[in-house]
């Protein structure tokens, strides 16, 4: 039945997965809509349990990416190319850093750039630590940089190279669940293999929703203070029209003609934004602070990787490193195909360093310029912005004032919205593209346009629905749903790094022995011990000889009569 109806409405799909997911997704938001405060005391109090109880696993999960990835690049597989051996990219190094950024953590970094380093700065979370200080400050930088630096990315480059090796090295299609035919060889293609593509289709929509939720209250917080327009369900619903509008439009020009033009677009102007912090602003104090903050990062990574409010127990980490770890990992595998699909081409050492040290870089100068500006202009109190962020609970407006301490504001802060509207199109625009893969099944990329565009509108219908519905409570709503489904991805992501380890000794048998030196040191011994075995024992080897270290000292002991 379900493939007549696919002929019918002319898809070219996986017509399980593809049908599987709009019905949940309908089935979700109609339920989240009709009944929304049991859904809510129902994930409330999943999600509370997750937090409290396997918030370690959370912690030690992600940092377990990031050290699996770095062993794998510097390793004995660094030098295999994703695709043939005479592959070579499709893009551009710039192009490829703008396409990954912009449908990676763009949109996130506009939303806490000002906002989180401020948070920590007003209520630190470890103890001991006074508020509004020096230390207080240093310490701000540390978390985020910390959420925002090599772990963040470590969630999104480990799916990405791990579909990118499946699909470019073993010929596998676009799905999540090919990463695991090490496990489950053919029956990828069975049931199992479609509840894990329909579980990454839920997790993407989801994920991306609350994206474009706190987007568009960021969006309606900067309207609100260039043209009064009213921060209202209303007002956020035809936000999120005009962005779904504009991502459908970039969705039937192409990944070329659409995403990469919009990334390309987007991130000149973020970065002619931070420059104009940089320059307006307390040039040579930041100037110092992004070097400063190399440091403060790379001296508290090791602790903060392994830190889990043991003796403290307050319950912060849960609301803050625990939940950014769920929430993007859910839509790591629409960050994670989309890289994939864009980096043909490139070795896995090339990859990782790409995916991991580019944004990284990036994202400590961002954090430097706006959250050391921030932390600054606090300091000289010449802002409020720890009134509007900690005491008002105004995080979407953190930005906007901010930007009121600088000059040409009304339209640096036009500037900002519009920034922030192209990051959350390529966002969708990204997840529609990828979800459109993810229900192709075996069928290859992807179908007609026409698939592509559906998905874009029903995200937008996702994010929009909810705010109509409940307002910005769905959203919280959501938000605790994503970090119910963040736990099966984390598992998910423990069985990706099994499977790529054991595709590459498989793929790559001649790599999987011991070290080259040690390889040929081997080679020379057992050439020694033929050598010997020729001439009858009679002539004696280097070993035999006392040129070795443990020979010379045998035959100290013995007098050289190999007897004591």
């Amino acid at each position: 039945m379900l493939e007549k109806l696919q002929r019918r409405l002319g898809l070219r799909t996986d017509s399980v997965i593809f049908f599987t997911s709009a019905a949940l997704t309908v089935v979700f938001v109609v339920t989240a809509i009709t009944l929304t405060e049991q859904v809510d005391r129902t994930f409330a109090a999943a999600s509370d349990w997750l937090l409290t109880n396997l918030g370690w696993f959370y912690i030690l999960g992600v940092t377990s990416f990031v050290i699996f990835l770095l062993w794998t690049a510097v390793g004995r597989y660094g030098h295999v190319r994703l695709g043939g051996q005479d592959e070579r990219p499709e893009y551009t190094t710039r192009a490829w850093f703008a396409m990954l950024f912009a449908a990676g953590i763009g949109t996130i970094l506009m939303f806490w750039g000002v906002a989180e380093p401020i948070s920590h700065f007003a209520v630190p979370p470890q103890q001991g630590v006074e508020p509004q200080t020096v230390e207080a400050a240093r310490m701000a930088m540390a978390y985020s940089l910390y959420h925002f630096g090599l772990h963040t990315w470590s969630i999104f480059c480990l799916p990405a190279l791990t579909f990118a090796y499946f699909v470019y090295v073993r010929g596998l299609p676009f799905r999540v669940s090919s990463v695991l035919q090490p496990l489950l060889g053919d029956r990828i293609n069975g049931t199992a293999g479609r509840i894990v593509d329909i579980t990454a289709v839920m997790g993407t929509l989801f994920g991306v929703a609350v994206s474009i939720g706190l987007g568009t209250l960021q969006i309606n917080s900067g309207l609100a203070r260039l043209f009064g327009l009213p921060e209202n369900s209303l007002v956020q619903v035809l936000l999120i029209t005009v962005i779904t509008a504009i991502a459908t439009t970039s969705v039937v020009f192409g990944l070329d003609k659409g995403i990469r033009r919009l990334s390309n677009i987007n991130i000149i102007m973020a970065i002619g934004l931070m420059v104009f912090v940089f320059l307006t602003g307390a040039t040579l104090f930041l100037a110092k602070g992004v070097i400063e903050s190399v440091g403060i990062y790379l001296s508290q990574l090791v602790s903060l990787a392994f830190w889990n409010d043991t003796f403290a127990n307050t319950g912060w980490q849960g609301s803050w490193t625990v939940f950014y770890w769920a929430w993007t990992i859910t839509w790591s595998p629409f960050v994670g195909i989309f890289i994939a699909r864009i980096s043909k081409g490139r070795t896995i050492r090339e990859f990782v360093i790409g995916v991991l040290g580019l944004p990284t870089a990036f994202t400590i100068v961002w954090f430097s310029i706006f959250g050391l500006s921030a932390i600054d202009l606090e300091l000289d109190g010449e802002s409020e912005l720890v009134r509007t962020v900690v005491v008002e609970g105004d995080v979407p407006g953190a930005l906007f004032t901010f930007l009121e301490s600088y000059p040409l504001t009304t339209a640096v802060s036009v500037l900002s919205v519009l920034i922030v509207v192209i990051f959350f199109t390529t966002s969708s625009d990204s997840a529609s593209l990828v979800v459109d893969m993810l229900c192709a099944g075996q069928r290859g990329e992807g179908g007609p346009t026409r698939q592509r565009v559906f998905w874009a509108i029903t995200e937008g219908v996702v994010a929009g629905t909810l705010i109509a519905a409940t307002g910005k409570s769905g959203l919280d709503a959501l938000a605790e749903v994503i970090t119910v489904f963040g736990l099966p991805f984390f598992v998910l992501a423990f069985l990706m790094m099994y499977a790529l380890r054991r595709a590459l000794r498989t793929d790559f048998p001649e790599l999987a022995g011991p070290p080259p030196a040690l390889r040929k040191r081997a080679e020379q011994e057992k050439e020694q011990e033929r050598d010997r075995a020729g001439n009858g024992g009679t002539d004696r080897g280097p070993r035999e000889q006392g040129t070795g270290r443990l020979s010379r000292l045998r035959d100290r002991r013995t007098g050289g009569t190999g007897k004591r």
